[in-house]
Order: structure tokens, then sequence, then C-alpha cells
């Protein structure tokens, strides 16, 4: 099944508007689609999108939350917003897991093997030295929670599609593990013992 297109016309409207509103040339845009109209990669929906995304994200996890056991290990770290790893790396009981140290070596052998994207080229051409550790350090995981007697990180991320297409549970679950792939890859590597 191809994509559903909203307009024929040559490139998104909605991304039009946007970019004139910013003095920016309108070639080059994606096609107007549903999919497209209801990402944050419509530049004219991008603020619309994300906000409807924290509001659903909000909910989901206030509901985890609140329906927890009393008993229960299970610790939710973000609660009032989203933290990137370098924040949680300054919290106790991530430091218990590894050192920051340790993680960034690990982070950076396989941030190095992830593909530059084309709207990060110009910050790793400024220092490609330093710009994986970086990349790393700015990831930034819809929520976190944490079982220390069990030793496991649940790393959370909401990821929303359309439901009409078939596997699309599969899809949006293989995106999620590949948005955050050098962080389980380096945790699994640095603290073996846990489970991420």
């Amino acid at each position: 099944m191809g994509a559903e297109y909203v307009n024929q016309s040559a490139g998104c409207r909605l991304c039009t508007i946007a970019r004139e509103a910013q003095g920016e040339s309108a070639d080059g845009l994606a096609d107007e689609t549903h999919d497209h109209i209801n990402s944050a990669v419509c530049e004219g929906m991008a603020t619309t999108v994300t906000a409807a995304h924290r509001s659903i994200w909000s909910c989901l996890y206030d509901s985890m939350h609140a329906a927890q056991e009393p008993k229960s290990k299970l610790k939710f770290v973000t609660l009032d917003k989203e933290s990137n790893m370098s924040t949680l790396w300054q919290r106790e009981e991530f430091l218990r897991i590894c050192s920051k140290e340790e993680l960034a070596e690990k982070a950076q052998d396989i941030e190095v093997t992830i593909l530059v994207k084309k709207s990060q080229e110009t910050r790793y051409n400024l220092n490609p030295g330093s710009f994986f550790v970086k990349h790393f350090w700015g990831r930034r995981p819809d929520g976190d929670a944490i079982n220390e007697a069990l030793k496991i990180v649940y790393i959370l991320e909401v990821r929303w599609s359309t439901d009409k297409d078939e596997g699309f549970l599969e899809v949006k679950d293989a995106e999620a593990n590949e948005n955050h792939k050098s962080i389980i890859s380096a945790l699994e590597v640095v603290a073996s013992e846990w489970a991420f």
C-alpha cells in the first residue's frame, strides 16, 4: 500500500508555510502525506505533534506509576520530565550501576558505528572527536525506571503509529530499539550483571 497523499502538489504546504515564515527556501520539501503531517518531521506540525506526544506520555507514565504496587522496588526516575543520559548519570542509583567514565568509553565505541544523520553533520564536522560522546550523553529516552533489587533498568519509549498496517507494532518496537541501541549496548558491556 502506497502513501496516502493529502496534497498532490510538490512539497508539504505546512512545511512551506513554516519555512517561509523563517525566511527560508521551500525547496526539497517532503511530500504531504498523512504519515508526514502526523509526525514531528513536518516542520509545520512539529510543535503540535511534540506537545501531543508529551501529553500522551505524561498520562501513560502517571498511570503506570499510580498502578504500581506499594511493595514494588521499581522506581520511576523521570516522573516530571525527560532526562538526557548525562543527567541520569548524575543520580546515585545510576552511578551504582557503573561510572560515567566507563559508560562514556563503551558508548563512544558504539556511537561511531551509527550513521551521522544529515541534520547533525554540521555539529559532527565542527568536532568529530567529541561528537559521539556528546551525542550519547544527549540521548533522551521518554522515561526511565529502575529496580535496584532485581538489577533491571527500563528505558521507556512511546511510539505512536497508525494501526492499519500489518506489523505496525513490530515496526515501532524496532524503531524504539534502534533509537536506544547505543544506550542498551554500552550498558550491557559495562554492567553485564544488570538487565536493560
